[in-house]
């Protein structure tokens, strides 16, 4: 098990570096003549050329990516070229109300997907219509339009909740659940759709297994076949799925948190990126590189777990 988590941890560090090389030379070689934007169409040569020095600009390619490596080796991401405010803090200000987001949305997901999988596959007839129905439906609606449709129904016209704005769980933690309530809601909703299709898919397989008519035979009833053996062989793939979904919702919550103005990484993602905060930037990259190669590290160990083969592939 250990040296399964070793290849794991591995991975994911040439994962990081891989995306930082490939973030650092698209941002950097691709960000033009950045102290003139930053400056302005007035500023002199000798204003711009005294700003390219101040940031490093003036320096090779290689040079700056290598000072701004041993920074991160450091924990230090740098500095935000329009606030002068450090990376690290910009980031941390924010990625605990995103997680909190994102990480809701997951055990959405999983929950719901779980439970309409299960009875999609073993109740067949109308229940799985219905269940392929929806999640055809949950699939093909862009997040945005379900979150527009949640605040006009649920905000707007009901008055159930809040239509934007984010309360801190330690200021109250039902205002905190009120607020991220229709986000999660709108983030999660493609993600079950796509996890439920894979779990109905994999346990209607289990279930055709010879395994499952021997455990029958043998006098094991129906709910212990069902989630002792069945539900655990199909969770393998689920969280397989899931953990893409992962990605996904990432993405997906730059544009919830616009749509309900949650302060999170999302927005200070879309304003570095319009400002042209190439530190800020690839701090975003790093952080979110990183969230994704933990995650899936959890779940590469959850699968290891379900299914000791994977520990040997």
């Amino acid at each position: 098990m250990l040296s399964f988590i070793a290849r794991r941890v591995a991975s994911g560090i040439v994962l990081v570096i891989a995306i930082s090389v490939i973030a650092f030379a698209l941002l950097y070689a691709g960000g033009g003549d950045i102290a003139r934007r930053m400056l302005g169409e007035d500023a002199s040569p000798e204003t711009v050329a005294q700003k390219a020095t101040e940031l490093g600009l003036d320096q090779p390619l290689t040079q700056q990516f290598l000072t701004w490596a041993s920074g991160l080796i450091r924990g230090d991401l740098g500095t935000s070229w329009f606030t002068s405010q450090p990376v690290s803090d910009a980031i941390l200000s924010r990625l605990s109300v995103t997680l909190s987001l994102v990480f809701g949305a997951i055990v959405v997901v999983a929950f719901a997907s779980v439970i309409l999988g299960t009875l999609a596959a073993t109740r067949r007839g109308w229940i799985d219509t219905a269940v392929q129905v929806l999640s055809l439906l949950a699939t093909a609606i862009p997040a945005f339009l379900v979150a527009l449709g949640l605040v006009l129904v649920f905000a707007v016209n009901l008055g159930w909740f809040k239509p934007t704005g984010y309360v801190q769980f330690t200021d109250s933690p039902a205002g905190w659940l009120s607020s991220i309530t229709l986000p999660i809601t709108a983030l999660a909703l493609g993600g079950i759709a796509g996890v439920t299709q894979q779990i109905r898919g994999s346990m209607i397989d289990s279930l055709r297994g010879d395994y499952v008519r021997t455990l029958r035979s043998r006098g094991l009833n129906a709910p212990s076949v069902l989630f002792q053996h069945v539900l655990r062989n199909a969770a393998g793939p689920g969280l397989a799925v899931l953990g893409v979904q992962f990605v996904g919702l990432i993405g997906g919550a730059v544009i919830i948190e616009q749509i309900f103005a949650i302060p999170g990484m999302g927005q200070v993602a879309v304003t570095a990126t319009s400002q042209g905060d190439i530190p800020l930037v690839m701090g975003l990259v790093v952080v979110t590189a990183i969230l994704v190669v933990i995650l899936n590290l959890l779940v590469d160990l959850a699968q290891g777990w379900l299914n000791p083969k994977v520990r040997l592939s």
